[in-house]
């Protein structure tokens, strides 16, 4: 099952690179994720964790190692959902040379898939770095008019994270008693106090490039802004998410010295950047820009939380990293339709939604509150649990830390009176009436059905990843 949860979307789309029938392409396609969420969910049903280990480079102490333990299940059924609901959302854009679009974002899939469920830190790596090679060129052929400036940027910018990372999981297995990569041997590792230190830095870079957090976060806007739309999904819904897994999973664990030592360095860094992006997503008048500093502003308290060391925290952290995937691609197709419908992302060209396009609008309030986190929504409990954590480490930092929500609130109906209320723009007014094709009313659906209804269970999520908690947090 783990082999063909990774590669039957990275075949599938070198398949695809070669072959033009947009019919075949889409079909398969669809298949290939209808199957790979039914695995999904045959693997959350089992009790126990299914896993291979075959030698890659035992002259290395390298083996292929994938597990669908606890976390990795929750991480694979995002990644499918995700995968799914933005395939399903755009697949009829129109881009030039389709089949190596699509072709792209499914080995992109695939390697992600990898990422959450590799049990070897070099097979880690190497998915880690798989991962941005289709990225790179989805983003500098099908961006927009600075795709090549901008995605040289984040080349740049995750290469030299992606280059410490190396040298940190290398550091490491110089550590381990048996000098292999394993993660188990990581777990057992000889690092001191000091060593767990270094590591730590060399490793935290590059996982603080992809959350991204503050200073590390420039080129999350840009990148956002000129990416594709199903990319820019991508990005904000599995990519990013890449960093904070690898804290709960590969820091946390291994380098408990070198967590606890940094934990209050990161934790107000984190508090900083997710005020700073709040502030900086009030100004913004393209509803790209501020989606974009919205991320980076809750993302900054997942971090904060994981850092407060405390199973609540922990909780919540991952509870909200899930639903946040969720959310963010909810507000994606929403800026994805305003600007296909109006030709524009300038929140101050539109207005007046609510009186000529009423269920669009509803669409648009549900994904705002659940982006404040109102009560009944998804995010509540999440957040909720977030700041109890942050309490329990320190009630000063949460005190701060709740700032946020205010600003959150501030620019989300700042939002909601300029492009819902009032009288209609002029790019609305250029508008006749909105038809929701079947495609987008479908996922528009079921992101307000996984809103609503983790909103009032959340403990449907919270119980897949209860029993990882619980091995790091005993008691």
């Amino acid at each position: 099952m783990e082999l063909f949860l990774v590669f039957s979307p990275i075949i599938l789309g070198l398949i695809c690179l070669f072959i033009k029938n947009r019919k075949f392409i889409i079909i398969s396609i669809h298949i290939c994720f209808v199957i790979e969420i039914i695995l999904s969910i045959i693997a959350i049903s089992s009790k126990t964790t299914s896993s291979i280990n075959y030698q890659w480079l035992p002259s290395l102490g390298i083996n292929f190692s994938l597990s669908l333990d606890p976390i990795g299940k929750l991480f694979v059924l995002l990644s499918t959902i995700c995968g799914f609901i933005i395939f399903i959302s755009t697949f009829k854009t129109h881009y030039k040379n389709l089949n190596r679009f699509w072709g792209l974002y499914m080995i992109a899939i695939g390697a992600l898939i990898g990422v959450f469920i590799a049990r070897d830190a070099m097979l880690f790596y190497f998915f880690w770095e798989l991962v941005l090679i289709p990225i790179y060129f989805l983003c500098s052929l099908w961006g927009g008019k600075k795709r090549i400036q901008i995605t040289l940027k984040f080349f740049v910018y995750t290469f030299v994270g992606s280059i410490l990372m190396l040298i940190g999981i290398i550091y490491i297995a110089a550590h381990t008693a048996d000098g292999g990569f394993s993660y188990q041997s990581f777990l057992n590792n000889q690092l001191n106090g000091h060593q767990q230190n270094i590591a730590f830095a060399l490793i935290f870079i590059a996982f603080a490039i992809k959350i991204p957090l503050f200073p590390l976060h420039t080129w999350q806007p840009d990148i956002y802004e000129q990416a594709p739309t199903p990319i820019t999904m991508l990005l904000s819904a599995l990519l990013v998410k890449m960093g904070l897994f690898g804290i709960i999973f590969w820091i946390k664990p291994i380098l408990p010295i070198g967590f606890s030592d940094h934990a209050r360095f990161v934790i107000i860094l984190a508090v900083i950047g997710s005020i700073y992006a709040s502030l900086v997503a009030i100004s913004q008048t393209n509803i790209k820009r501020l989606i974009a500093y919205s991320s980076i502003a809750h993302l900054a308290l997942m971090t904060a939380a994981i850092f407060a060391n405390n199973s609540i925290g922990l909780e919540g952290a991952i509870l909200q990293l899930f639903n946040h995937s969720i959310n963010i691609i909810g507000l994606w197709i929403i800026a994805y339709i305003v600007e296909h419908v109006f030709k524009s992302t300038d929140i101050n060209n539109l207005g007046g939604i609510a009186k000529r396009f009423t269920n669009f609008s509803v669409f648009i309030m549900i994904m705002i509150l659940a982006n404040i986190a109102l009560p009944l929504t998804n995010s509540f409990i999440g957040e909720f649990l977030i700041f109890n954590g942050l309490f329990q480490y320190n009630k000063w930092i949460a005190a701060v830390a709740i700032i946020s929500i205010i600003l959150t609130a501030i620019y989300s109906l700042n939002l909601v009176q300029k492009i819902i209320l009032g009288e209609p723009g002029e790019k609305t007014k250029s508008v006749r009436l909105i038809f929701l094709s079947p495609q987008l009313m479908f996922c528009m659906i079921i992101i307000t059905i996984f809103i609503l209804l983790t909103g009032l269970y959340p403990s449907i999520i919270t119980s897949l990843f209860q029993p990882y908690i619980q091995s790091i947090y005993p008691n």
